[in-house]
């Protein structure tokens, strides 16, 4: 991993998905980008006539929100990591998604503004689309997690042949922090089967990878979105790893079925990887 790319707003969610980067980069060497996306109002993108922002203003603005970034960054950052930071006119999904695809970034992470319900973390948002497009992997960080280890990584699937390349990059991202894996298949009432059945799937999906240290799990829960949340809590899992199809983001997995009394700080940053 060689490159990080994180969107930063100076919202709390930022500050999370910094500190993450942070310590990432401390464990792989990786160069840290921070970039900020401005929507700069009419006026001083138009210098023309009737605008209502001289060309003084206009670079005033942008000086007032480079010393922003800049405090952000030495905030976060100690100097022994590398950071790079940009800041470009453009809305935040498009801007992302171009400076990813410029800087041949390895990784985004992003924080969430979700506040109670889990679907926020990756409905209706920037993060949404990102997550829903990106072909580059994606972190989302909903919570500052001061005790992130990277030793416990749960991959949760259907283990089919679809996945496969997923949980190749996967498998890349698990090796770099000699982490534990947890193979995870959810039972649930409508879509069931035996554990000795689920078990062999599992083995047939994962004979040709060379893995870490890892575990076969096969959870029985209500619905898949809480068999991941219960099992990863059970395990104490530094990471939630999910596949995410371009065309639905992660509906199929993350749905409003899901209960409204899940507590935050059970929330773990997911990796989703698109398929």
């Amino acid at each position: 991993m060689k490159k990080i790319l994180v969107p930063i707003d100076f919202s709390k969610p930022s500050e999370y998905a910094s500190k993450m980067a942070a310590r990432i980069a401390k464990k792989t060497n990786a160069i840290v980008y921070l970039i900020h996306m401005i929507e700069l109002p009419k006026g001083v993108i138009d210098m023309g006539a009737g605008s209502k922002f001289s060309i003084p203003e206009s670079m005033l603005y942008l000086r007032k929100v480079r010393e922003k970034v800049l405090q952000f960054k030495d905030k976060i950052f100690s100097e022994d990591i590398h950071v790079e930071y940009f800041i470009k006119l453009n809305t935040p999904f498009e801007g992302i998604k171009k400076y990813a695809e410029k800087i041949d970034a390895d990784l985004i992470i992003m924080g969430s503004k979700g506040h109670s319900e889990f679907e926020e973390i990756l409905i209706g948002s920037n993060t949404e689309k990102v997550v829903r497009t990106s072909a580059i992997p994606v972190i989302v960080v909903k919570k500052d997690h001061k005790k992130f280890k990277l030793k416990n990584l749960v991959f949760a699937s259907s283990f089919k042949n679809d996945n496969r390349e997923v949980f190749g990059k996967f498998l890349d991202f698990a090796h770099q922090f000699g982490s534990k894996v947890h193979l995870l298949k959810v039972n649930t009432p409508s879509h069931f089967e035996s554990t000795h059945d689920a078990t062999e799937k599992v083995k047939d999906f994962i004979n040709k990878y060379e893995l870490p240290k890892h575990s076969i799990n096969i959870y029985n829960d209500t619905s898949v979105e809480n068999g991941i949340l219960n099992f990863s809590r059970d395990v104490n899992a530094d990471i939630i790893a999910l596949s995410t199809h371009g065309r639905s983001g992660l509906s199929h997995l993350f749905s409003a079925s899901v209960t409204k009394n899940l507590s935050k700080s059970a929330l773990k940053p997911m990796l989703t990887i698109k398929v």
